[in-house]
């Protein structure tokens, strides 16, 4: 991570979990788990974030919501689903307007399953999102 030369920006939506990974994602900003020790800021603004935090399952009311924040973020981009609700519907899997987990809408690039997830987990996965976004980057320079 010494060669990332602007501190990576995450942005959180709640695609409509029950909110006990919201609380985990939370956790992990506070100083005892501290995700900002890798340089990470949080945004509310998609077209200012490298990474896009995901929880709960995408139904047919928030699909555009997400696709929408999706497209706003400037490219490289790397999406993490945090929980199992986000990864394959989980709970709620089976509900009428339910599409399933994050992947039926957006590319996901990182899944932290649990329920909730665990700050820790979450931490690890925003760090393998990181790993992912330099090697975005990279392909990106190759390209130009």
């Amino acid at each position: 991570m010494a060669d990332i030369t602007k501190s990576p920006w995450i942005m959180h939506y709640d695609a409509s979990s029950c909110n006990g990974c919201d609380i985990e994602v939370l956790a992990c900003l506070t100083p005892l788990y501290d995700v900002e020790r890798f340089g990470i800021i949080n945004t509310g603004n998609p077209k200012h974030a490298d990474i896009l935090l995901i929880t709960g399952s995408v139904n047919t009311q928030n699909q555009e919501v997400v696709k929408q924040l999706y497209e706003q973020m400037p490219e490289p981009k790397v999406v993490v689903a945090i929980g199992i609700c986000a990864c394959n519907g989980g709970v709620f899997k089976e509900c009428y307007n339910v599409l399933g987990g994050v992947d039926k809408v957006i590319p996901v690039d990182v899944y932290v399953p649990g329920c909730a997830a665990r700050p820790q987990s979450i931490v690890d996965g925003v760090v393998k999102g990181l790993g992912v976004l330099k090697e975005k980057r990279e392909a990106m320079k190759k390209k130009a």
